[in-house]
């Protein structure tokens, strides 16, 4: 995502309404999201779909790190051959 635009990413309701087409159009083409505001506070954020599977699959990814890290902590780790051994009880030994 691209660093956000105050000038251009900010919109009031009223406009967003007037200019809903335009707006989404501007969406894939600049890969910012858009502020709407309403009473002059922020109500809603909309961005592209693309972007917002690409959010979700970082924090997706981060929630991975963070719980292998507190697995880490924990002491729930196996050690290379015991992780050889539990593969090859779920899946086989490998043919070489």
């Amino acid at each position: 995502m691209k660093r956000f635009h105050v000038a251009d990413d900010i919109v009031p309701l009223a406009d967003f309404k007037a200019r809903v087409s335009e707006v989404i159009r501007d969406l894939r083409v600049h890969r910012r999201p858009v502020i709407v505001t309403q009473s002059g506070r922020p109500a809603a954020v909309v961005m592209a779909p693309e972007e917002f599977d690409r959010l979700m699959a970082r924090a997706r990814f981060v929630a991975a790190v963070d719980d292998g890290l507190a697995d880490l902590a924990a002491g729930r780790t196996l050690s290379d051959d015991e992780l050889g051994a539990e593969l090859d009880r779920e899946f086989g030994k490998l043919k070489r």
